[in-house]
């Protein structure tokens, strides 16, 4: 059977705060097999999407991609991701935006709802260890994932992006 919410956490351990994602998911893993609810959710743990990962997304209720960023508001954002085939689609590595623009151009038909967490990185280069600053911010970012998965549905997420794009809006007016 196949488990209605897929998460993907999108990283390399190498890179420094790249690693944010993969770290985010063990720790989400280890909260769902303690709150028994393992069987709900899917946990996928990629380098980079490709092409390949559409398979993945086949017969989801909801997605959701977990990845670090520079200049990404501290500790990170969220939002529902839309298709978008303005990326390069013969890359090697692709955004989730394109990921949802091929599973269109694929399977003639929308991906399901799709959303993206996004960890605020400070360092990526390679051999460099995750940053004091953005560690805390797996943290945050646990604490803000188990509300989600709590209520794993459309509205639920949706009012949740809102509620953060608003609050985003507001820091930057200060």
């Amino acid at each position: 059977m196949t488990a209605p919410v897929l998460v993907f956490a999108i990283g390399n351990e190498s890179r420094g705060d790249d690693a944010l994602a993969p770290l985010l998911l063990r720790r989400l893993d280890a909260w769902l097999e303690s709150a028994r609810q393992g069987g709900c959710f899917e946990l996928l743990e990629e380098f980079q999407l490709q092409l390949e990962n559409t398979l993945d997304m086949q017969g989801r209720e909801l997605v959701l991609f977990i990845d670090a960023g520079m200049g990404t508001p501290a500790p990170f954002s969220f939002y529902r991701a839309a298709a978008s085939d303005t990326h390069n689609l013969f890359s090697h590595a692709l955004p989730p935006e394109a990921i949802l623009a091929l599973y269109l151009k694929i399977y003639h038909e929308a991906a399901p709802p799709a959303f993206v967490l996004c960890l605020r990185g400070e360092q990526f280069e390679l051999g460099a260890p995750v940053s004091a600053e953005a560690a805390g911010r797996v943290n945050e970012a646990l604490d803000f994932m188990q509300g989600l998965l709590r209520q794993a549905d459309v509205k639920s997420w949706d009012a949740q992006a809102r509620a953060l794009a608003v609050a985003d809006r507001e820091m930057l007016a200060l």
